[in-house]
């Protein structure tokens, strides 16, 4: 029933290479567990701040909730388009200076950047300017505040100046990505001693 066992190097050389296959197994399921939890640690941190990116992108919104084309002179074109702006409840401190607009009309399509000071060699530009006296020029950080964001448009490397009937689309996109677009429509006419059109 049992058997006998006459030679003793048998069972000690059965026992080593037990003993190796077992370490090797072990050895094995460690480095792949290294590399499960390297693995799962770089996805957990990749995702929490793609959803903090996605987060801020729904969340931050910039508001047009006023929009007026000027001329500094009587009549035709209006070379000058202000957009009072908000920022929407939730969203957080919006940087106005790290904020792009795309202008598209039916010439051009430009991408402007804030520009602190005025100089018309640079590439396109448009200013920001505190509406209330509480507001900060460069930033939205809160609901009450209100900055008019201008765009210069009688510059060479600003858009061109808008005449009744024109239409433009302008996208503002803040720093976490946030998109808002507003669509200018300007009066098909405008009486020769107006300087201010709602647009």
């Amino acid at each position: 029933m049992f058997e006998n066992l006459t030679n003793t190097d048998e069972r000690g050389q059965v026992g080593i290479g037990t003993l190796i296959v077992f370490i090797a197994m072990v050895l094995v399921a460690a480095i792949a567990a290294g590399v499960l939890i390297n693995t799962a640690g770089s996805l957990q941190s990749q995702a929490s701040d793609t959803g903090t990116e996605t987060q801020q992108a729904v969340a931050n919104q910039i508001e047009v909730v006023h929009a007026v084309a000027e001329t500094n002179e009587s009549g035709e074109p209006f070379e000058q388009l202000n957009l009072t702006v908000k920022k929407s409840a939730g969203s957080d401190v919006i940087d106005l200076t790290a904020v792009t607009v795309q202008y598209t009309d039916s010439n051009e399509s430009l991408t402007l950047a804030h520009e602190s000071v005025v100089d018309s060699t640079n590439d396109p530009y448009f200013n920001t300017t505190a509406a209330t006296t509480d507001s900060d020029a460069n930033s939205l950080t809160d609901t009450s505040d209100r900055v008019v964001i201008a765009i210069n448009l009688n510059e060479s490397v600003n858009p061109s100046a808008l005449n009744t009937g024109d239409s433009a689309t302008v996208e503002i996109v803040d720093q976490s990505g946030a998109k808002f677009t507003y669509g200018v429509t300007m009066p098909q006419t405008v009486s020769s001693d107006q300087t201010v059109v709602n647009v």
